[in-house]
């Protein structure tokens, strides 16, 4: 296995595939808190905090995140959760990047 969050996001002009789903579920056994969804178009995981300041936080530091890896995730919130979607809308699926922004955000919670 490949530490993914020493990775940084490839830019997806230049003609980047999107991942088969072999692909996908390969790389997905690196954030297994993830889950493939959407025929592996996308990736998907829910985040609990104790209160709204905690949620907050977190999607400040996703944020930060984002804007370094320029790789931007949907991002439902809530009082006490957050519900992150990954995936690459300029190939219509999954990249590495979806993967490698999956893991740094895993990060921020170790």
């Amino acid at each position: 296995m490949t530490d993914l969050t020493k990775k940084k996001c490839k830019p997806c002009e230049g003609g980047i595939p999107a991942m088969t789903l072999e692909e996908a579920e390969k790389l997905q056994k690196e954030v297994p808190s993830w889950e493939i969804i959407e025929d592996g178009h996308a990736i998907r995981r829910l985040f609990t905090f104790g209160n709204h300041y905690e949620v907050m936080a977190f999607v400040n530091a996703v944020a930060w995140i984002s804007h370094r890896e320029d790789h931007h995730p949907n991002l439902t919130v809530g009082y006490s959760r957050c519900e992150m979607t990954y995936t690459t809308h300029a190939v219509d699926g999954l990249t590495e990047n979806d993967f490698i922004c999956a893991a740094k955000v895993d990060a921020l919670l170790e």
